[in-house]
């Protein structure tokens, strides 16, 4: 399940970056550092994110 869940991570992880990115831009926000911290608080939740998808994806499938 690491494997899908490392695939699910790279799509998943670029997902979430980038709406905190568009959610700190329309904010006003439009400093280095805020576009910084926004992309990292995505690529961070990405992680159980992904893993749960996987799970739920593993589920489906032994059904």
């Amino acid at each position: 399940m690491l494997r899908l869940a490392s695939i699910l991570y790279s799509i998943i992880a670029t997902t979430l970056s980038g709406i905190g990115i568009i959610g700190v831009l329309t904010a006003g926000y439009v400093s280095p550092t805020a576009i910084i911290v926004a992309a990292a608080i995505g690529a961070v939740l990405a992680v159980p994110v992904s893993y749960l998808v996987a799970r739920k994806i593993k589920a489906l499938t032994a059904a």
